[in-house]
């Protein structure tokens, strides 16, 4: 018994090193931007083979920056099945996975905003999440967050 409180005396009262553990600093944005990845990855491969499908969830009078629904439709899909690898990639801690995923947000940003005319507040969204993603990822990813 007086080993248990030594050790709590010398440790700090109630700190247990089996059950705390200090994450490094920004562990939450990195986890958050490989989550977001990973759903927008998810989403866009919905997204795309809806498009590709002809599908009537997009309209039909839309004018796009080049080309039709179908091209964009597989565009949408190369892009979430990126973001879908980037997602598990960023899990790893690497950097090179770190500006992958920043790449990878940054096209789908691009995408994102030319896809606007079939879904507006949908692609200003995503937009946004890529935002999100890219900032997690540029400030606490790589070899920060294993230093941290």
């Amino acid at each position: 018994m007086s080993s248990t409180t030594d050790y709590r005396a010398r440790a700090g009262a109630g700190s247990d090193p089996g059950y705390y553990y200090d994450a490094p600093s920004g562990a939450g944005w990195v986890l958050f931007a490989a989550c977001m990845l990973g759903l927008a990855g998810a989403w866009n491969v919905i997204d795309g083979l809806l498009a590709i499908g002809n599908s009537h969830v997009y309209g039909v009078t839309a004018e796009y920056v080049f080309s039709d629904l179908k091209t964009w439709g597989w565009i949408m899909l190369i892009a979430g099945v990126l973001q879908i690898i980037a997602a598990f990639a960023v899990g790893t801690g690497s950097e090179i996975a770190r500006w992958f995923g920043i790449c990878v947000a940054g096209l789908n940003a691009i995408v994102q905003l030319s896809f606007i005319p079939a879904a507006p507040f949908w692609a200003i969204s995503m937009f946004a999440v890529d935002v999100f993603i890219i900032f997690g990822l540029a400030a606490y990813g790589g070899k920060r967050l294993r230093e941290g």
